[in-house]
């Protein structure tokens, strides 16, 4: 017996109000509807209907029986609905704030491929460390990277990793003299980043309390002035590779441990995802997956 066929031809048996109705809709005969109707109530046990040749009216568990098959039936709906709308074209608009640094280096590269896969999709984007409230400002996705369990009443998606890098200038070290030891940058001029959590203490074997003459609110602008030969940094890999393989930056204290930097992709529990929110979420997802 096919249970959701059985919970259809029964929410149409108490729409239309006749067995031959429920027939006729469904090109098939009143006796086969009858039969379904039938191994429903013997496969629960109950009995649905009163029966009569004038009409047929509901029993008491029928009626609270139907509202529940109603439920069930919807959400097999919209499941269906969700795959074919997945599968054929995505379009609609996306609102998506995006931390500073990366939504200038990985997420644009990442949403130019997802603008160029679905040309039909509108994304408007905000840039800014500060941390927003998503809901309250009207977006429908942000992005996320923390070193630490994320604590959000939103979904949270690991999409990928970034390591941490303690960044200095050939110029800076050789003026300045090396870092051997986490200790030994208290003797440096380190920078600090406005919206780290933890504030001066990097995160570098057990902790290292630095100062500097720099707090600034941009990684990037933070990867300039080091790279001038100002002063030291700790900066995600997403920043700092470019100088690296430029030769502007080199990395001190490789060998020590620091957490990883996790990218979420954060966005409203609701009971559906909107097919728009979710491809992009898959496609990001997938980009990741295949990035080197």
């Amino acid at each position: 017996m096919n249970k959701l066929r059985c919970m259809h031809l029964f929410a149409r048996l108490a729409d239309l109000g006749s067995f031959a109705a429920v027939a006729e809709e469904l090109g098939v005969t009143p006796s086969m509807v009858s039969k379904e109707i039938q191994k429903l109530e013997m496969t629960l046990d109950a009995r649905l209907l009163h029966r009569s040749t004038r009409k047929i009216q509901l029993t008491h568990i029928g009626e609270g029986y139907l509202n529940r098959c109603r439920e069930i039936l919807a959400q097999v709906h919209d499941a269906d609905a969700y795959v074919q709308q997945m599968q054929n074209s995505v379009k609609g608009k996306l609102r998506i704030n995006l931390p500073m640094a990366l939504g200038l280096t990985d997420l644009n590269a990442v949403l130019s491929d997802f603008m160029s896969a679905y040309p039909e999709v509108e994304l408007d984007i905000h840039l800014g460390d500060e941390a927003l409230d998503l809901l309250e400002h009207g977006f429908d996705l942000g992005f996320r990277a923390s070193s630490t369990v994320f604590d959000s009443n939103y979904i949270g998606k690991p999409l990928t990793k970034f390591t941490y890098h303690v960044c200095a200038s050939p110029n800076y070290l050789a003026k300045h003299g090396d870092v051997t030891t986490p200790q030994s940058l208290k003797t440096h001029n380190c920078f600090i980043y406005s919206y780290f959590k933890g504030g001066n203490k990097w995160p570098i074997n057990e902790g290292v309390t630095v100062t500097g003459n720099l707090k600034v609110n941009s990684t990037l602008y933070m990867k300039d002035v080091i790279v001038a030969g100002l002063g030291i940094g700790f900066l995600p890999s997403f920043v700092a590779k470019p100088a690296f393989k430029k030769g502007q930056l080199v990395e001190v204290l490789s060998n020590c441990s620091k957490p990883d930097l996790i990218l979420y992709a954060l966005y409203p529990n609701r009971k559906h995802t909107p097919p728009i929110l979710a491809k992009c979420i898959e496609f990001i997802a997938d980009w990741f997956s295949k990035k080197p």
